[in-house]
Protein backbone atom coordinates (compact mmCIF):
# COMPACT_ATOMS: atom_id res chain seq x y z
CA UNK A 1 0.00 0.00 0.00
CA UNK A 2 1.22 3.65 -0.78
CA UNK A 3 0.11 7.00 1.34
CA UNK A 4 -1.07 8.41 -2.66
CA UNK A 5 -3.79 4.90 -2.67
CA UNK A 6 -5.12 5.31 0.76
CA UNK A 7 -5.17 9.09 0.04
CA UNK A 8 -7.23 8.34 -3.18
CA UNK A 9 -9.77 6.34 -1.14
CA UNK A 10 -10.77 9.70 0.42
CA UNK A 11 -10.91 11.91 -2.21
CA UNK A 12 -14.72 12.09 -3.35
CA UNK A 13 -15.28 10.31 -6.88
CA UNK A 14 -18.64 11.17 -7.48
CA UNK A 15 -17.97 12.27 -11.23
CA UNK A 16 -16.33 8.85 -12.14
CA UNK A 17 -19.46 7.08 -10.19
CA UNK A 18 -22.13 5.75 -12.43
CA UNK A 19 -25.29 7.35 -12.66
CA UNK A 20 -27.25 5.59 -9.49
CA UNK A 21 -30.74 4.13 -9.58
CA UNK A 22 -33.67 4.88 -6.91
CA UNK A 23 -32.70 2.74 -3.95
CA UNK A 24 -33.96 -0.60 -4.00
CA UNK A 25 -36.92 -1.83 -1.42
CA UNK A 26 -38.58 -4.31 0.00
CA UNK A 27 -41.09 -5.66 -2.21
CA UNK A 28 -39.20 -4.35 -5.85
CA UNK A 29 -37.98 -6.69 -8.21
CA UNK A 30 -34.50 -7.36 -8.24
CA UNK A 31 -32.72 -5.04 -10.66
CA UNK A 32 -30.55 -7.16 -13.58
CA UNK A 33 -27.57 -7.17 -12.67
CA UNK A 34 -25.48 -10.13 -14.63
CA UNK A 35 -22.48 -9.19 -13.27
CA UNK A 36 -24.24 -10.92 -9.42
CA UNK A 37 -24.99 -14.19 -11.26
CA UNK A 38 -28.05 -14.12 -9.45
CA UNK A 39 -30.24 -17.51 -10.13
CA UNK A 40 -33.55 -18.36 -9.57
CA UNK A 41 -32.93 -19.39 -5.74
CA UNK A 42 -32.92 -17.84 -2.54
CA UNK A 43 -29.98 -15.04 -2.50
CA UNK A 44 -28.34 -12.60 0.30
CA UNK A 45 -26.18 -9.61 -1.17
CA UNK A 46 -23.97 -7.71 0.88
CA UNK A 47 -22.58 -4.68 -1.32
CA UNK A 48 -19.78 -3.72 0.97
CA UNK A 49 -17.91 -0.33 1.73
CA UNK A 50 -14.43 -0.35 0.75
CA UNK A 51 -11.45 -3.12 1.20
CA UNK A 52 -10.09 -2.17 4.85
CA UNK A 53 -12.99 -0.64 6.31
CA UNK A 54 -13.87 -2.56 9.79
CA UNK A 55 -17.67 -2.29 9.00
CA UNK A 56 -17.01 -4.56 5.75
CA UNK A 57 -14.96 -6.89 7.46
CA UNK A 58 -17.75 -7.60 10.20
CA UNK A 59 -20.24 -7.67 7.32
CA UNK A 60 -18.58 -10.09 5.81
CA UNK A 61 -16.90 -12.14 8.49
CA UNK A 62 -21.23 -12.63 9.86
CA UNK A 63 -22.54 -13.64 6.24
CA UNK A 64 -19.54 -16.09 6.20
CA UNK A 65 -20.83 -17.49 9.35
CA UNK A 66 -24.55 -17.33 8.37
CA UNK A 67 -23.94 -18.91 5.06
CA UNK A 68 -22.10 -21.85 6.92
CA UNK A 69 -25.68 -22.12 8.52
CA UNK A 70 -27.71 -21.79 5.74
CA UNK A 71 -26.55 -23.76 3.04
CA UNK A 72 -29.58 -23.58 1.09
CA UNK A 73 -29.53 -20.05 0.47
CA UNK A 74 -26.81 -18.60 -1.68
CA UNK A 75 -24.67 -15.77 -0.18
CA UNK A 76 -23.28 -13.10 -2.40
CA UNK A 77 -20.68 -10.00 -1.03
CA UNK A 78 -19.87 -7.07 -3.42
CA UNK A 79 -16.45 -5.42 -3.36
CA UNK A 80 -16.09 -2.25 -5.41
CA UNK A 81 -11.77 -2.65 -4.67
CA UNK A 82 -10.03 -3.71 -7.39
CA UNK A 83 -9.65 -7.34 -7.22
CA UNK A 84 -6.12 -7.43 -6.06
CA UNK A 85 -7.12 -5.26 -3.44
CA UNK A 86 -9.82 -7.46 -2.51
CA UNK A 87 -8.42 -10.60 -2.20
CA UNK A 88 -5.15 -9.03 -0.22
CA UNK A 89 -8.18 -8.00 2.29
CA UNK A 90 -9.77 -11.44 2.39
CA UNK A 91 -6.58 -12.92 3.39
CA UNK A 92 -6.03 -10.78 5.95
CA UNK A 93 -9.21 -11.28 7.66
CA UNK A 94 -10.11 -13.68 10.37
CA UNK A 95 -9.62 -17.37 9.23
CA UNK A 96 -8.87 -16.71 5.82
CA UNK A 97 -10.25 -19.11 3.09
CA UNK A 98 -12.94 -20.88 5.19
CA UNK A 99 -15.60 -20.00 3.08
CA UNK A 100 -17.99 -22.23 2.33
CA UNK A 101 -19.64 -23.17 -1.25
CA UNK A 102 -22.47 -21.32 -0.86
CA UNK A 103 -20.40 -17.90 -0.62
CA UNK A 104 -18.55 -15.98 -3.38
CA UNK A 105 -17.15 -12.62 -3.56
CA UNK A 106 -18.18 -10.41 -6.60
CA UNK A 107 -15.64 -7.78 -8.46
CA UNK A 108 -17.15 -4.34 -9.35
CA UNK A 109 -14.58 -2.15 -9.18
CA UNK A 110 -16.81 0.20 -11.74
CA UNK A 111 -19.55 0.36 -9.29
CA UNK A 112 -21.85 -0.54 -11.97
CA UNK A 113 -24.10 -3.04 -9.99
CA UNK A 114 -23.83 -0.77 -6.80
CA UNK A 115 -25.33 1.75 -8.79
CA UNK A 116 -28.26 -0.61 -10.33
CA UNK A 117 -29.39 -1.13 -6.88
CA UNK A 118 -29.32 2.57 -5.81
CA UNK A 119 -25.90 2.85 -3.93
CA UNK A 120 -24.08 5.82 -4.49
CA UNK A 121 -21.51 7.90 -2.28
CA UNK A 122 -22.42 8.71 0.46
CA UNK A 123 -21.71 12.33 2.79
CA UNK A 124 -19.29 13.47 5.21
CA UNK A 125 -22.08 12.62 8.28
CA UNK A 126 -22.25 9.06 6.95
CA UNK A 127 -18.41 8.40 7.48
CA UNK A 128 -17.14 10.72 9.76
CA UNK A 129 -19.70 11.57 11.95
CA UNK A 130 -18.85 11.20 15.73
CA UNK A 131 -21.02 8.05 16.52
CA UNK A 132 -19.00 6.73 13.63
CA UNK A 133 -15.46 7.39 14.84
CA UNK A 134 -16.13 6.65 18.53
CA UNK A 135 -17.28 3.26 17.15
CA UNK A 136 -14.03 2.57 15.32
CA UNK A 137 -12.41 3.51 18.63
CA UNK A 138 -14.68 1.64 20.66
CA UNK A 139 -14.44 -1.65 18.04
CA UNK A 140 -10.93 -2.16 17.85
CA UNK A 141 -10.65 -1.42 21.79
CA UNK A 142 -12.84 -4.13 22.93
CA UNK A 143 -12.90 -6.57 19.63
CA UNK A 144 -9.26 -5.66 17.75
CA UNK A 145 -11.45 -5.12 14.43
CA UNK A 146 -9.06 -3.41 12.62
CA UNK A 147 -8.79 -0.70 10.13
CA UNK A 148 -6.74 -2.41 7.64
CA UNK A 149 -4.83 -0.26 4.56
CA UNK A 150 -7.14 0.85 1.85
CA UNK A 151 -5.61 -0.17 -1.32
CA UNK A 152 -8.68 0.48 -4.13
CA UNK A 153 -11.90 1.79 -3.80
CA UNK A 154 -13.36 4.72 -2.23
CA UNK A 155 -15.00 5.76 1.42
CA UNK A 156 -17.40 7.47 0.01
CA UNK A 157 -19.20 4.59 -1.21
CA UNK A 158 -22.51 3.56 0.47
CA UNK A 159 -22.72 -0.22 1.50
CA UNK A 160 -26.49 -2.01 1.29
CA UNK A 161 -27.81 -5.61 2.22
CA UNK A 162 -30.72 -7.37 0.37
CA UNK A 163 -31.89 -10.85 0.47
CA UNK A 164 -33.78 -12.19 -3.30
CA UNK A 165 -36.34 -14.88 -3.05
CA UNK A 166 -36.32 -17.31 -5.86
CA UNK A 167 -39.25 -15.45 -7.75
CA UNK A 168 -36.66 -12.53 -7.60
CA UNK A 169 -38.40 -10.24 -5.48
CA UNK A 170 -36.52 -8.32 -2.71
CA UNK A 171 -37.88 -9.67 0.77
CA UNK A 172 -35.30 -7.95 3.03
CA UNK A 173 -32.36 -5.07 3.28
CA UNK A 174 -31.73 -1.30 2.46
CA UNK A 175 -29.15 0.85 1.95
CA UNK A 176 -26.88 1.77 5.10
CA UNK A 177 -27.71 5.05 6.89
CA UNK A 178 -24.28 5.42 8.51
CA UNK A 179 -20.88 3.79 7.52
CA UNK A 180 -20.90 1.55 10.68
CA UNK A 181 -24.28 0.43 10.02
CA UNK A 182 -23.69 -3.89 10.10
CA UNK A 183 -27.13 -6.13 8.72
CA UNK A 184 -28.41 -8.68 11.27
CA UNK A 185 -28.01 -12.04 8.05
CA UNK A 186 -30.61 -14.21 10.26
CA UNK A 187 -33.19 -11.60 9.83
CA UNK A 188 -32.77 -11.66 6.22
CA UNK A 189 -32.61 -15.23 6.17
CA UNK A 190 -36.18 -15.63 8.20
CA UNK A 191 -37.32 -13.14 5.83
CA UNK A 192 -36.60 -16.14 2.79
CA UNK A 193 -38.76 -17.98 5.07
CA UNK A 194 -35.64 -20.63 5.94
CA UNK A 195 -34.42 -22.11 9.07
CA UNK A 196 -31.39 -23.74 9.05
CA UNK A 197 -29.85 -25.80 6.58
CA UNK A 198 -26.59 -27.07 7.41
CA UNK A 199 -23.66 -27.87 4.90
Amino acid sequence: MTFQQELSSWVSNHKSAPPTAEPVRVGDKAPNAPKLGVEAKPTILAFLRHAGCPWAERTYVNMRSAAKTHGDIDFIAVSHSDKAATDKWLKSLPEPGSEPPNLRIVVDDKRETYAAWGLGNSGWLHALGIGQLWNVYKAGRDEGLKVRPTESGSRWQTSGWYAVNDKGFVTWGAQATRADDVPDFEKAVASLGRSGAKL
